[in-house]
């Protein structure tokens, strides 16, 4: 009975398409501070001082400035990045992606390759870049 099941499954899937979700791509590079994430645009990722572990406190204007970095899938760990300390929390229906449990952003006002606001003080709190141990950098 299991063995039909799961070759149900199977042929469910490849008739529908239905896939696993593509997850967001972190990975770990060189810049002015050392090494740290980026996104899979080589877009700066930051960590809000004020945010709890799993818990975002980044809302509203704040998250127009600093939108979350998002995943459809479980977030793939790309080149120096931890695949340990990567995770997900719940977000308006939507996954944000965390490292090391602290909730992943962007700055808004950045193109690719740029750092603009490591240990910047803007909407109430620090907001840092992080290494691959998920420590902010100095």
């Amino acid at each position: 009975m299991r063995r039909v099941f799961c070759a149900v499954l199977v042929v469910f899937a490849s008739v529908t398409g239905t896939a696993p979700a593509a997850g967001t791509r972190i990975t770990v590079a060189k810049s002015e501070f050392g090494p740290m994430l980026w996104g899979p645009k080589r877009q700066a990722i930051y960590v809000f001082q004020r945010d709890g572990f799993k818990r975002s406190r980044c809302s509203g204007a704040c998250a127009k400035a600093w939108p979350p970095v998002y995943t459809a899938g479980k977030p793939v760990a790309g080149t120096g990045a931890r695949k340990s300390l990567l995770g997900t929390i719940r977000r308006g229906g939507r996954l944000q992606v965390t490292y090391r449990g602290r909730p992943l952003y962007y700055y808004a006002h950045e193109g690719p390759g740029e750092v603009r606001c490591h240990n910047v003080d803007l909407n109430g709190g620090l907001w840092w870049v992080i290494g691959a141990d998920g420590k902010r950098r100095p």
